[in-house]
């Protein structure tokens, strides 16, 4: 069974890097190591001096510790003492080592792969669904303040909300209306996040997948219908033809001159092939043929040999 279960293909799906890239630490680097470069060859070896430059390296260090490159992408929230001071806009900012604390926010649009959910519909059919949310976070103070973390709240609520709405519909609803699926996921999910200071751009079902039986049928249902649909064309097709013959019949039987030329049509298309013999005799023998037929009808002779 495991080895079955180690054969399937596994899906792939992209990871997003939601680290923080630190860019004042090389600014930060430069600003310590450059003074002490310069106080090293200022002052002399006695440990007195020594001792001196330790100390100054500390305290340079905590004070350098505060520089912080905010990214065009992001922005700060600054806490001081545990209180909201406000926001870091992009650029060099500075925070109070040991006293203010900055936790960076990224503003850009993240991507979050919903992991697969197993749901019943409302007619009692399991189905397991992939999905992928779209969201940006609006307000930075209220994300950090109001919930820890957000990327996990927001994954499990969209989560909730995908087998809520699946379970209100029935399968043939769960196939043909993804559209509205989504739709209706979104604003769901963007009510409840709007509260957390973000705003949901996107949720998009990227697989439904039912069991094997059902798909069996559904496949065999599909091929039903897909033959009614040609035995109805064909019949439409037939009727219409028997129209247009009738048609044609009784606008030979009016003019008979219509009638020798669609024979000659029919000699020329048998012509073609070399392998056909065609042996042609006069119209008019036919004709006088008929009417020598007729009179004897008439007269009561019967026509001998």
């Amino acid at each position: 069974m495991s080895d079955d279960i180690s054969s399937q293909p596994q899906k792939s799906y992209a990871i997003q890097n939601s680290e923080h890239i630190s860019l004042g630490r090389p600014v930060r680097t430069i600003l310590f190591i450059l003074p002490l470069i310069i106080v090293g060859f200022l002052v002399s070896n006695s440990e007195a001096a020594m001792f001196i430059t330790g100390f100054f390296a500390v305290i340079w260090w905590v004070i350098v510790s505060g520089i912080r490159v905010v990214a065009q992408w992001e922005q700060g929230v600054v806490l001081r003492l545990g209180n909201f001071r406000g926001l870091a806009e992009p650029g060099v900012t500075y925070i109070i080592p040991l006293i203010e604390y900055v936790r960076f926010i990224d503003l850009r649009t993240s991507v979050l792969n919903i992991p697969r959910q197993k749901a019943i519909t409302r007619d009692n059919v399991p189905a397991e669904i992939d999905s992928v949310l779209f969201f940006k976070v609006a307000d930075p103070e209220i994300v950090v303040v109001t919930i820890q973390d957000y990327r996990f709240a927001i994954a499990q609520f969209t989560q909730g909300v995908l087998r809520d709405v699946v379970g209100s519909l029935t399968l043939d609803e769960l196939l043909s209306e993804r559209e509205q699926i989504q739709s209706q996921i979104k604003e769901s999910v963007d009510e409840k996040a709007r509260a957390w200071g973000i705003h949901i751009e996107s949720v998009r079902l990227q697989d439904i997948e039912l069991p094997e039986d059902l798909k069996r049928m559904m496949s065999r249902q599909a091929s039903a219908e897909r033959e009614k649909r040609a035995t109805i064309t064909k019949s439409e097709g037939d009727k219409l033809a028997a129209v247009n013959l009738a048609q044609a019949a009784q606008i030979m039987q009016k003019m008979p001159l219509a009638m020798q030329l669609r024979t000659l049509q029919t000699l020329d298309s048998l012509g073609v092939s070399p392998s056909n013999t065609v042996i042609l005799f006069p119209a008019e023998f036919g004709d006088a043929l008929a009417r020598h037929c007729q009179e004897q009808a008439k007269t009561g002779e019967v026509p001998q040999g």
